[in-house]
């Protein structure tokens, strides 16, 4: 009797550490939802102007973020720091020393990750040694971006402009319906008034974009 009574306790012990077990799983289970979602809102909130210069302030930073948004994948950090480390040194990834991969792969795995990682602009597993750019890090493009298309593209605005006053011109000049009873002077207002509106968008429109100043490094294979 004392045996099946023994037996039957085990059992009972068994099934009791088994529902505890299955309960601190989906414990485990909710919380890391909670926490994901947690993180989640964090990252949507938008970055303040502070927090934004003081990342952007450092040139490695500025690095590190250039590659990933070229990348626009999950990267290796061994990777990031070979690329950042040529760009440092105006070089390739292959002509970069020992000394100088290890610098900037120290650097960055604990300092320059860890502290854009906490600003949510990043994603960064440092046990696995591998980050992302986050959803928060497209906050960062004005910033980032430079505005040499921006400037191609008002050139052409301006060519353009130019190209249809000497049109006009010409045709007042020919005598062509129906400019040829509008004056020189009539004509050249008319330009003129065409170049300021164009000055005035293009003024404002570099003013609303602030930028780093520098030209964005491209990832060169060896």
């Amino acid at each position: 009797m004392s045996t099946i009574g023994d037996s039957s306790g085990t059992g009972d012990s068994d099934a009791g550490n088994e529902t505890s077990e299955a309960d601190s799983t989906v414990a485990k289970q909710v919380s890391d939802i909670l926490d994901s979602n947690r993180s989640n809102d964090e990252r949507a909130t938008p970055l303040s102007r502070d927090m934004v210069f003081d990342v952007l302030k450092n040139q490695r930073r500025r690095y590190a973020l250039h590659y990933l948004k070229q990348a626009d994948e999950t990267v290796q950090l061994s990777d990031l720091a070979e690329q950042v480390a040529a760009w440092e040194n105006e070089t390739t990834v292959g002509a970069i020393s020992a000394a100088e991969r290890k610098r900037v792969y120290t650097a960055l795995y604990q300092s320059h990750l860890p502290k854009l990682d906490d600003a949510g602009i990043v994603d960064y597993n440092q046990n696995r040694g591998i980050v992302e750019l986050s959803t928060a890090a497209e906050q960062l493009d004005p910033y980032l971006e430079t505005n040499t298309r921006d400037d191609i593209s008002w050139c052409k605005r301006y060519l353009g402009i130019a190209a249809i006053g000497f049109a006009l011109l010409t045709a007042a000049w020919l005598e062509i319906p129906p400019l040829a009873g509008i004056g020189d002077i009539g004509l050249a207002l008319l330009v003129v008034v065409a170049f300021t509106i164009v000055a005035v968008a293009h003024t404002y429109d570099a003013r609303r974009a602030p930028t780093t100043g520098e030209q964005a490094p491209e990832i060169v294979d060896d």
